[in-house]
């Protein structure tokens, strides 16, 4: 079984600050190579910045600023992102970095070579906005501007010489490669979105821009810039040291398991992707998934929109590791998901204060008090024991084939309702009316201490921090942490001491209450 997992987030376009949105994508791609590392896979986790194109050019200049400083603060902020999410990624990619210019230059060469460019005129709709081409019957005029109908951005008439790319002549491969591999558009509505597009005829795509300079030049030719998506799209594999495909990396973890973007630009990672790398001869990812939009009042977030939620904010009222958690619990995974800071309220206090903080509080606090502060040692289960921890054996390859099928969906929903079951199990096992038979109170402080050690462990990719926290009163540590242990019922060291902890989350008081 190949044990290596390559995951990567978009590379964020740093013309503004960072939102929501890109918060969401980040969480999303490091809670899947949390869990995969836990899981034994080595994991290459790529997040970075697209740094090049007309819409950089002009933020920067509007800033009046030298373009590449421009994308220096703002690449370092997308950074320090990284951190405050406390993402856990391998590598952070910059399009502005030698090594890919290096390899951006090395595939136009590879498709050059192949015969799928060449020069030509180009005369259409673009949107800067969305560095993305336009088909007349994809345009629509609101108030005397033209506007690209699926993301709302002002389009511009665009007449200049070309390169363009003979993506005309990938539709029939694409479908074959679509039909060969079921499962590399996901979720199953944006595939059917991908087919019906392809179906309907692809047009030889446009490469190169004349009209500006910020990007990376066309080999041989400098008065051309190759196209900002053909650049940032090269990313994921610049990351892995291509060209040398030899190399430990790329032999390693190419081709990519899965990426994961925005549904707002799939077209670019599932139609234009594997057709460049078809055509270059490399092989395209495993998978493309697109997920839904973060919204604010029913809205996409925008700069142009004003209703930007800063994730940062929020992390600094209610702590990250809420943030995480809420993210991953209330937007269903594939879908679009509200910001409600009422909802945000409500995990807090249900989920994690009363249903993970009380538990972990409430059986230490006992066990420290009735057991010496120690791991029962007299244990006898009986099958209410048995039937609440072999839950967890019984799940572990379900959760596997979930996760593997990127339902988040149904691992937050097997927490959630394991937390309702340790509770209620630690309830009406009333260890406090058995303090005349202490085998049995033994053997319950142990079950709901062992339970505890399993939802931590299963927490760790949502809220690795507070995950490690409640792992503490075991004495464990990052390097304790393996789902396979999660099937082992005996896995506590009786005899050990069990330690005090801090409480883990802060219940908000709320104005009503």
């Amino acid at each position: 079984m190949n044990k290596n997992f390559y995951i990567t987030t978009p590379i964020y376009y740093p013309s503004a600050k960072p939102h929501m949105g890109h918060a969401y994508s980040s969480i999303i791609a490091d809670f899947f190579a949390r869990f995969k590392r836990m899981d034994g896979f080595n994991v290459f986790f790529l997040t970075g910045t697209d740094e090049h194109g007309l819409k950089i050019q002009r933020a920067a200049e509007q800033k009046g600023l030298e373009t590449l400083k421009f994308c220096d603060e703002l690449s370092k902020t997308f950074k320090e992102l990284s951190k405050t999410l406390n993402l856990s990624n391998t590598d952070f990619i910059r399009t502005t970095e030698q090594r890919h210019q290096k390899s951006v230059q090395s595939l136009w060469n590879q498709l050059k070579e192949n015969d799928n460019i060449y020069l030509s005129k180009y005369s259409g709709w673009y949107s800067v906005s969305d560095e993305a081409f336009y088909n007349d019957d994809e345009i629509e005029e609101i108030d005397d501007k033209k506007i690209a109908i699926s993301s709302k951005s002002i389009v511009e008439w665009v007449d200049e010489e070309s390169y363009f790319f003979r993506l005309s002549k990938w539709e029939k491969p694409l479908l074959d490669f679509y039909e060969k591999n079921p499962n590399f558009i996901s979720p199953e509505s944006r595939k059917n979105e991908v087919i019906s597009f392809v179906k309907n005829g692809l047009k030889d795509l446009s490469v190169s821009r004349k009209s500006f300079s910020w990007g990376i030049k066309v080999p041989n030719d400098k008065n051309h810039v190759i196209y900002v998506w053909l650049d940032a799209l090269t990313n994921y594999i610049s990351a892995l040291n291509y060209p040398n495909k030899s190399n430990d990396l790329f032999k390693k973890f190419w081709p990519a398991s899965i990426h994961l973007i925005g549904k707002d630009i799939l077209r670019f990672h599932a139609i234009y992707w594997p057709a460049f790398l078809l055509a270059a001869k490399i092989e395209p990812p495993k998978k493309v998934y697109g997920h839904g939009w973060i919204l604010s009042n029913d809205e996409k977030m925008s700069k142009s929109k004003g209703n930007i939620l800063d994730p940062l904010e929020i992390i600094e009222k209610y702590g990250l590791d809420p943030l995480r958690y809420y993210l991953i619990k209330e937007v269903s995974f594939g879908n679009d998901g509200n910001i409600s800071q009422q909802r945000l309220e409500d995990c807090i206090n249900s989920d994690l204060a009363n249903n993970f903080g009380n538990l972990c509080q409430r059986v230490t606090a006992f066990a420290i008090k009735n057991c010496k502060s120690k791991i029962p040692i007299k244990i006898k289960f009986n099958k209410d024991d048995q039937k609440i921890l072999n839950n967890y054996i019984e799940n572990l390859n379900n959760i596997r084939i979930e996760i593997d099928n990127q339902n988040i969906n149904f691992y937050i929903n097997f927490i959630v309702n394991s937390l309702f079951e340790a509770n209620k199990y630690f309830n009406d096992q009333e260890p406090w009316k058995k303090k005349n038979d202490h085998e049995r109170l033994d053997t319950i402080v142990y079950t709901t201490l062992e339970i505890v050690r399993k939802i931590s462990i299963l927490l760790y990719p949502i809220i690795p921090e507070s995950s490690l926290k409640a792992l503490k009163i075991f004495d464990l540590t990052e390097e304790d942490i393996d789902f396979n242990s999660i099937g082992n019922n005996n896995f506590l060291k009786k005899g050990n001491l069990i330690k005090k902890i801090d409480i883990l989350f802060n219940k908000i008081e709320k104005k009503n209450d």
